[in-house]
């Protein structure tokens, strides 16, 4: 289908259409080469747009956010549809934001409102239709916690519902919407606290900034700027002119290992970093598990790995994210990944696995 048909065909659906746009335009790591894309500023277009597409058995690339994307140096054979609808509405005890709502104004939304319940998850970038997918979570709280509900659009009978929590199959960094293409997030619904109370601090290191013990609350509007600064030591949100924050964020997930095998790993690093070394660990279902920072560290790669010069590093500020010091390629940021990933698991026996969904490139 020529380009002139196509707009055509998508014109009619609400979308806007754009040929040989660069994807890193649309990505925080601001890798990707280009791709034809379809905006679609409405759930409407957005529904009639992805039924168009797959009607003619056209290849489709939703992004929204694009914080947990890494797309390869070639772009995308098909249609990328950006998902643009923004609308959010706070009612009741409850928030819903359309997909392409960016999360942390979201978030911003509801502690203005005065309620209390996602302050946790400030500054985490991308959009709200992204955060069940992946589970987001952060200091303690994770998306599937607090999740409501979510509205679908399924692709392959066209039907669009409400799903609940426990249709979604959440895992640590996962869900069923991860890695398949079967549904379209339109909405999500959350539930807030109504006194504007924070949820329960759970994570020491926020508790102690706080100055809360550990389980209790505190006023949310507290709990979101000492998150924000939090991260913003870490290099974990957004600045155009901090290289440290051209990043996917963690790009490897903490791993989980089982339980027959922890006392290996825990031979394996005394052996490299030493006996006498506290290694930190956290319950897991199934196994313990380990920071992907610490292991990143304990395995060689310093903050700012390979150093100055090279086009992708790890942030200087915290060694999980892998950074575009302004001129990278995807394949930059891959051998990278490679380099990091095989020398934990030289050390330790650990394969980390990436949190990124990873299109047109493999590590």
């Amino acid at each position: 289908m020529s380009f002139d048909d196509l707009r055509d065909r998508l014109t009619a659906t609400g979308a806007t259409l754009r040929a040989d746009v660069p994807l890193a335009e649309l990505t925080t790591l601001r890798v990707g080469g280009p791709a034809t894309v379809a905006e679609c500023a409405s759930t409407d277009a957005l529904v009639a747009t992805v039924r168009e597409l797959d009607a003619a058995a056209i290849p489709v690339l939703l992004i929204a956010g694009g914080s947990n994307l890494l797309i390869g140096d070639e772009g995308f054979d098909g249609v990328v549809v950006r998902i643009a609808n923004d609308g959010v509405e706070i009612s009741g005890d409850a928030v819903t934001a359309e997909a392409g709502a960016n999360w942390d104004a979201v978030v911003a939304a509801t502690v203005e409102a005065g309620f209390g319940g996602l302050e946790c998850l400030s500054g985490i970038p991308g959009s709200a239709g992204a955060t069940p997918v992946q589970n987001v979570g952060a200091y303690g709280v994770e998306v599937a916690g607090l999740l409501r509900r979510v509205r679908l659009l399924d692709r392959a009978t066209g039907e669009i519902r409400w799903a609940e929590p426990d249709e979604l199959g959440f895992g640590y960094r996962t869900s069923v919407l991860k890695h398949s293409a079967a549904a379209v997030v339109l909405a999500v619904e959350f539930a807030l606290r109504a006194d504007g109370s924070s949820a329960p601090l759970r994570y020491r290191e926020l508790a102690n900034a706080l100055g809360v013990a550990e389980g209790e609350s505190c006023p949310a509007a507290a709990a979101r700027a000492t998150v924000l600064r939090l991260r913003a030591s870490k290099g974990m949100v957004l600045d155009p002119d901090d290289h440290d924050t051209w990043s996917a964020g963690s790009f490897f997930t903490n791993p989980v290992v089982p339980d027959d095998r922890v006392a290996a790993v825990h031979a394996a690093i005394a052996s490299h970093v030493g006996a006498d070394v506290a290694v930190p660990t956290f319950p897991a279902e199934h196994g313990v598990k380990f920071s992907a920072g610490w292991l990143i560290e304990r395995a060689g790669f310093a903050k700012g790995f390979p150093g100055d010069g090279s086009p992708a590093r790890l942030s200087t500020k915290h060694t999980l994210a892998l950074t575009n010091r302004g001129a990278a390629t995807a394949t930059d940021l891959v051998t990278l990944a490679r380099t990091v990933r095989d020398g934990v698991a030289e050390r330790f026996g650990i394969v980390l696995e990436p949190e990124p969904v990873n299109v047109g490139v493999s590590l």
